[in-house]
């Protein structure tokens, strides 16, 4: 890859200048950079912490994925004290070039179009299901249901019986149609002939990398973005620390797209000044710009887990070992699915065996979780120094009408009539936790939430909202409120959390960026600032 890209800008002797620089080589990063310098006359600089995943089989490999967790490609962020749910969740976020893309399951759904629409409902003008389903065309990621090969016989089980015991209809494709419930294999993001991940950085980077063909774009791996720039109130560039040390001020011709995730862009931004004013001035950080909504509306899909012991191994064969699940309306209000479960081929004790319980030689494990959760969490600084982690205070199960809770007591009984429902109950030999003698809906609850997990999801920190809700970051244009220059990638946008897993929604957004800063470009989109009443004019 050429390390010195062609600009259209002009050279700034205090460091090197782009027409954009985009902070974070992840999920949608990734797309924007793509998508960007398609234009020969367009120069982009990538800032990505990580290294590249280019020749790492650790990461390339779908199946290797739960190996990731933990290690040195992950952030790995606590989780603050939770008092009616686990305190002791890590929180994974890659550090490597695709970001979370090349470190999860990939299981890919289109969002559903009730989730765009509350989108819409809540401000995001333009974000509406009809809008937004055409981009999902556009993604260049090969989406496939799991392969035959890859479809092992308990999991093929579990379908069955879960589509007998939850009276729920076979869903072939996922992504298909729009559906409320049914159970069935996932789509993933993945090429079924060699196990490889079809993630943002193989679909979107790794052709352009390999062929050399895009001078006009540069990526920066290992390299930290620890400052934004501003020249008033237009951003102009991104402070980096090279893995080396050096510290470099990369500058932005035109815009800055901040694409760092639910973490790490909030984390910047206060880092940058731009955030709670009282919160960052208790901390000794210089407000530029009071904007209260960053690091609210923390939200997450919270899970529980129930794991029974088999009768002996499970055969082999999986594309990652989570390949099926299921959906449930339970409330036939509900705009999708209101519960939902992965069927893990593994026995999945990470946290009950906190509480005493012991992981079986072998076993399987559904984890209900909690698709459109009503607690809503917090990130927050505790040090000006950039380096050291933020907290992040999900405020598990603490909705006023406990629904978050409820829901997984409901998920724990339902998977209990499936466990009882052949073709499936043959392979269970006994249920190793919460264990049969836990049957009271208070028991249950307990257990579920003091087990919960995360199915890495975070989101909201940075959301989107209409132009005149000040407690929104971001604008439907994905301009931050008040500010010029800058925009917002991630998953941090969402208003509100989609009911299926969120990468595809990720992609999207990416998508939509990419585009309209080519409309902006172009002269047919609204100048940045306008529609924001303390913007000014774009420079």
């Amino acid at each position: 890859m050429p390390s010195t890209p062609r600009s259209t800008a002009v050279p700034d002797p205090e460091g090197p200048v782009a027409d954009y620089v985009i902070v974070g080589g992840g999920t949608a990063g990734s797309v924007i950079a793509s998508r960007l310098t398609e234009d020969p006359d367009v120069t982009v600089t990538v800032i990505e912490g990580g290294p590249t995943d280019i020749d790492r089989d650790d990461v390339l490999t779908l199946r290797r994925w739960l190996g990731l967790l933990g290690g040195d490609l992950d952030y790995d962020y606590p989780t603050t004290e939770q008092p009616r749910g686990n305190s002791h969740i890590r929180h994974s976020r890659a550090r490597v070039l695709g970001g979370c893309s090349s470190h999860n399951t990939l299981i890919s759904f289109k969002p559903l179009p009730g989730d765009w629409d509350e989108w819409a409902e809540a401000g995001a003008e333009g974000w509406g299901a009809a809008a937004m389903d055409p981009y999902f065309a556009k993604l260049r990621n090969n989406i496939v249901p799991v392969d035959e090969k890859d479809r092992n016989a308990i999991a093929r089980d579990f379908v069955d019986a879960a589509q007998e015991a939850a009276g729920v209809p076979r869903v072939d494709s996922f992504n298909s149609k729009p559906f409320h419930e049914g159970v069935g294999f996932f789509d993933l993001a993945y090429h079924p002939e060699n196990n490889k991940r079809s993630s943002a950085s193989v679909a979107y980077l790794h052709p352009h990398i390999e062929a050399g063909d895009r001078p006009n774009l540069r990526i920066l791996l290992e390299t930290w973005a620890y400052r934004l720039e501003f020249d008033g109130t237009r951003a102009t560039g991104v402070h980096v620390r090279t893995k080396d040390g050096e510290e470099i001020l990369l500058r932005a011709a035109r815009e800055v797209i901040v694409c760092a995730g639910a973490v790490d862009t909030p984390r910047l931004l206060m880092h940058s000044g731009i955030g709670p004013r009282e919160d960052l001035t208790a901390l000794g950080i210089d407000v530029r710009h009071d904007l209260p909504g960053v690091g609210e509306n923390l939200l997450d899909h919270p899970e529980s887990v129930i794991v029974w012991e088999t009768d002996g191994p499970i055969p082999e064969n999986s594309a990652m070992d989570s390949d099926a699940g299921l959906f449930v309306r339970r409330d036939p209000g509900s705009r999708g699915p209101d519960l939902m479960f992965h069927f893990y081929q593994i026995p999945f004790t990470d946290n009950p065996e906190r509480l005493g319980y012991e992981k079986p030689e072998h076993g399987v494990s559904m984890t209900p979780n909690i698709p459109k959760p009503r607690s809503r969490g917090r990130l927050y600084l505790t040090s000006a120094d950039p380096e050291v982690k933020p907290a992040l205070d999900f405020r598990y199960f603490t909705d006023e009408d406990d629904y978050d809770g409820r829901t997984l007591v409901d998920g724990i009984k339902l998977a209990r009539e499936i466990a009882r429902t052949e073709p499936l109950a043959h392979w269970l030999k006994r249920e190793v936790c919460p264990g049969p003698e836990v049957t009271s809906d208070e028991d249950i609850s307990e257990y579920a939430r003091k087990v919960a997990h995360t199915v890495y999801h975070p989101a909201g920190t940075c959301r989107m909202g209409a132009t005149d809700d000040h407690e929104a970051v971001v604008d439907p244009q994905l301009r931050i409120r008040g500010l010029q220059g800058i925009r917002i990638a991630d998953a941090s946008v969402f208003p509100t959390m989609p009911a299926v897993n969120p990468m595809i929604g990720v992609l999207m957004v990416g998508e939509k960026c990419a585009e309209l800063l080519a409309d902006q470009a172009r002269g047919t989109a609204p100048a940045a600032g306008t529609s924001t009443s303390t913007g000014g004019d774009a420079r």
